[in-house]
């Protein structure tokens, strides 16, 4: 088989692995792998498997270096395999059984996207996507705990590379937990913060000690109101999920709030121009198959969209991993 074919079918039954990753990322191999090799024999009844074929299926990751054979059906950890850990402080084992569950189910009516322009989640399971997971909150925990496993590469990407000198009170829109914004004050101990969520979200969100004082917490509705008295606003992984017109109210009502010299912060993967991979470019088509409008998009793309809210693209800050800062400024 020539190269050009070989690296073809590899794209091709990327689908393969993604069911592989997400099979041993539900049955918790991994953990059970944590204290040292096991075989199949052993590892079966303790992840609820059929010994045979969970043998086939570590086998065949063995083969893409996702664990290893250390001796006739016995396993081990390498470091990929570390990732899909419920305990390793880069997991990725919620990220991948996400991945694995209705977001792969959705993908399967990808046609449908591109020949509508519609999203196939709610084609394939009749409703929006986060209205599904407010009715199935087992998985709906497993998507914050995705992005959660997601977060952390991006949460030291961010610190590595914008210095927050000049601010104040940075407020965190639609932030979840929190983990990002606390992580921000964490460093910067001359800042103040306000987490600001859906008032489900932030119910179980407590200050932690060392935060006393600088960290607060408030329920609310990007898209109704915005608290004022920040001079930086941030917004990670919320544009995305937003076709334009939606993003321009939550940006307008920013515009509203901020005072001379604030700044906006929008964390997202930006896409390049060319034909160079990108994750971004893969990105976009998930928000395309799992969202009603939401896309990555360009440095022009923000520009413009930024330009009709009033205000101006001051610069995209890249960083270590796959997100950008992108820097706003009032116009």
């Amino acid at each position: 088989m020539d190269l050009t074919t070989s690296h073809f079918l590899q794209l091709a039954t990327g689908n393969w692995v993604t069911q592989m990753l997400h099979v041993a990322a539900e049955l918790g191999v991994a953990d059970q792998l944590a204290a040292g090799e096991r075989s199949v024999e052993e590892l079966a009844p303790a992840v609820g498997a059929d010994p045979d074929s969970l043998f086939r299926l570590l086998r065949g990751l063995a083969g893409l270096g996702v664990f290893a054979e250390t001796a006739p059906r016995r396993f081990a950890l390498t470091p990929l395999a570390e990732l899909l850990r419920s305990d390793h402080p880069g997991s990725q084992r919620q990220f991948v059984r996400m991945l694995g569950g209705e977001h792969y189910e959705a993908w399967g009516d990808l046609l449908h996207s591109v020949r509508t322009g519609e999203n196939a989640f709610p084609h394939r399971y009749g409703e929006p996507v986060f209205a599904w997971y407010a009715r199935n909150p087992e998985r709906g925990a497993i998507f914050d705990g995705a992005m959660t496993d997601f977060s952390r590469v991006e949460i030291e990407g961010l610190l590595a590379v914008y210095g927050f000198e000049g601010i104040t009170h940075l407020v965190d829109l639609g932030g979840g937990h929190g983990a990002l914004l606390q992580a921000v004050l964490r460093r910067h101990g001359n800042l103040r913060g306000t987490l600001v969520d859906q008032p489900a979200v932030v119910a179980p969100v407590t200050v932690p000690d060392d935060l006393v004082g600088r960290f607060s917490v408030e329920g609310g509705n990007f898209f109704e109101a915005v608290p004022s008295g920040g001079d930086v606003y941030l917004l990670k992984h919320i544009l995305h999920d937003w076709g334009d017109d939606a993003c321009l109210t939550i940006l307008r009502l920013i515009r509203e709030a901020l005072p001379p010299g604030g700044r906006v912060l929008i964390l997202e993967q930006v896409v390049p121009p060319g034909n160079d991979p990108s994750p971004s470019k893969l990105l976009d088509l998930n928000m395309l198959v799992m969202t009603e409008g939401g896309r990555e998009r360009t440095p022009e793309e923000y520009a413009r969209l930024l330009e009709r809210a009033g205000l101006r693209l001051a610069a995209i800050h890249p960083t270590a991993s796959p997100i950008s800062v992108v820097e706003a400024l009032p116009a």
